[in-house]
């Protein structure tokens, strides 16, 4: 949370022709906010849906996952369920120092578009995106347009964007 990954994602779309985006928060968008296995479930399954049929689209060039996925079984059961023939997967790991992060989520608290505690959690889950395996990019002192076109040299460089697919994993 507070990295930029939604953000980030709007500077890719503008940028990547037959480019579709998914939020992962936009299949758990729901009243009272639970988090329990059913509802994971429930959004795996409409993450899966989703980005299935955007991988099954002739016009999809281009799939953009953003979500918070910082364990390992997660992105595992979504990669496994995804019809990725043909595919190349990029996770992509946005982070931000502590003091940027929590910085920049308090002042989403303060707007009123994050819930108090979003801080403490957003912290709280930081040290487990050091070990996971993909490319770190860190935001700190970037605009989301400097990181988009970051992030595009960077997959450039490893000839990643001329596949027909590529998944942003972001925290």
């Amino acid at each position: 949370m507070g990295v930029g990954k939604t953000t980030v994602c709007r500077s890719l779309m503008a940028r990547l022709d037959g480019c579709f985006w998914l939020d992962g928060d936009w299949c758990w968008t729901m009243h009272p906010f639970i988090v329990d296995d059913e509802t994971k479930a429930l959004v795996v399954d409409n993450i899966v849906h989703t980005l299935s049929g955007f991988l099954r689209c002739s016009r999809c060039r281009t799939a953009l996952l953003s979500w918070v996925l910082d364990l390992p079984e997660t992105w595992e059961l979504l990669l496994r369920r995804l019809p990725l023939d043909g595919c190349r997967v990029h996770r992509v790991i946005l982070t931000a120092r502590a003091e940027v992060l929590a910085a920049r989520v308090a002042a989403d608290v303060a707007a009123g578009i994050r819930e108090p505690g979003a801080v403490e959690r957003s912290l709280a889950r930081l040290p487990r995106y050091a070990g996971l395996p993909g490319l770190h990019l860190d935001t700190t002192g970037l605009t989301p347009d400097d990181v988009a076109a970051q992030l595009l040299d960077l997959l450039t460089a490893q000839e990643a964007v001329r596949t027909p697919h590529l998944y942003i994993k972001n925290i």
